[in-house]
């Protein structure tokens, strides 16, 4: 099943800090889970001038259970980087080539 997660970063005064502090370890994740094929895509949500303030991750779990286990593990939910976390679940297109 696919999942897009929208993650608004925390409010918090140092959450661009904490967030630059996790990248190597969040980047280094979704690298793994895109070679597994639990991740189709993802990136930073910016600021006009290009400030990083959350994260949009398009993912194939095979339900539910399986995706709040991936955001158990996801570094940037686990230490408070992302504050407002919300899962959309959709259907994706079958592209033709």
């Amino acid at each position: 099943m696919h999942f897009a997660i929208i993650a608004r970063d925390s409010k918090a005064a140092n959450t661009l800090a904490r967030r630059l502090a996790a990248r190597d370890e969040h980047l280094e994740g979704i690298h793994r889970m895109k070679a597994k094929g639990s991740i189709v895509d993802s990136g930073a949500m910016l600021t006009e001038d290009g400030t990083m303030v959350g994260s949009i991750v398009l993912c194939d779990f095979p339900d539910r259970a399986a995706l709040d286990a991936y955001l158990a593990s996801e570094v940037y939910a686990r230490e408070g980087v992302w504050g407002e976390i919300e899962i959309v679940p959709f259907r994706r297109v079958a592209w033709k080539s």
